[in-house]
């Protein structure tokens, strides 16, 4: 079954073709409204299921409108709409959802509920996010490197802040792209040993950066942390704050990337992110395009 759970669970031809398919379908749209449908409508007559146990913006709504452009039909599902995991297990949820829809996309918090659902659905399976990866955005985000600067093999990316979900997606795709990645964070904050070897750690954030092509950071805090967490996370990231200082140690012409949504002038200054060299908008509308080829790249359309 031709799911898309993690990057480095994806081959590496598969993603440079979703990575070209998407860039393609962008061009293909170029100053159309919309809402306007794709000329080939590829997810026609095709039902697929958004699920979402953690809320969304980006996710929600790039994946439905990229749907309803390629033809297709969405239903959209909350953890309260469903019983999932709770009322009925997550594998009978599966095979019940896979009798009435073609694709399935899931936004959870546990990785363990993304891949049963993937091993008892009879249907593809997508990852929208867990806690431990968000592939969606790093296909995005390499897709947005590439429009503004050209292949991104070879490259030097660094990370500054927390050694999250999405980082570790990141860690996959230096893999998969043949890319340089640098953690740069707090000890207590470090990627999960198993990303280990996928990329260098330098605790200092102004050596870190130096010849760096491409500067990312993500919020310092998720929407579930306590009040005690968010300020432990605000002394613990503060030193690794992306603002125009840290970004002029980079290349001049280096990117600044950030998944969104931001606690502005916390984890990068309002100044970095509306500057030169922010491209957090084209990064953010990418993820529509992107999944998009990742929808058509699962169901073979």
């Amino acid at each position: 079954m031709p799911h898309f759970l993690d990057i480095h669970k994806t081959d590496k031809t598969q993603l440079r073709s979703i990575i070209d398919h998407a860039r393609a379908m962008k061009q293909g749209r170029d100053g159309h409204p919309k809402g306007q449908p794709d000329a080939d409508q590829p997810l026609a007559n095709h039902m697929v299921a958004l699920i979402f146990e953690k809320p969304s913006t980006r996710t929600r709504v790039s994946f439905d409108v990229g749907v309803r452009q390629m033809g297709g039909q969405t239903m959209v599902l909350s953890g309260a709409d469903m019983q999932l995991g709770h009322g009925e297990t997550i594998a009978d949820t599966a095979r019940v959802m896979s009798r009435y829809v073609d694709l399935i996309m899931i936004r959870t918090f546990e990785e363990a509920t993304l891949l049963e659902m993937a091993e008892h659905a009879s249907v593809p399976v997508i990852n929208g996010l867990t806690n431990r990866t968000h592939p969606c955005q790093i296909m995005a985000d390499v897709m947005t490197f590439e429009e503004h600067r050209g292949p991104i093999a070879g490259r030097k990316v660094v990370w500054s802040g927390d050694g999250n979900n999405v980082f570790a997606s990141f860690a996959h795709a230096a893999k998969q792209f043949d890319f340089d990645l640098t953690f740069t964070g707090p000890e207590p904050l470090d990627p999960e040993r198993a990303w280990d070897g996928l990329y260098t750690t330098e605790r200092d954030p102004r050596k870190a950066v130096e010849g760096a092509d491409l500067v990312v950071t993500d919020t310092w805090v998720s929407m579930h942390d306590p009040q005690s967490a968010r300020e432990r996370r605000h002394n613990q990231l503060r030193g690794y704050q992306v603002n125009a200082e840290l970004m002029s140690k980079a290349k001049p012409d280096a990117l600044f990337m950030h998944c969104l949504p931001a606690h502005r002038d916390d984890e990068a200054t309002s100044e970095v992110m509306d500057g030169p060299h922010s491209v957090i908008f084209d990064e953010a509308e990418n993820r529509l395009h992107a999944q998009k080829a990742i929808m058509r790249h699962c169901l073979g359309v």
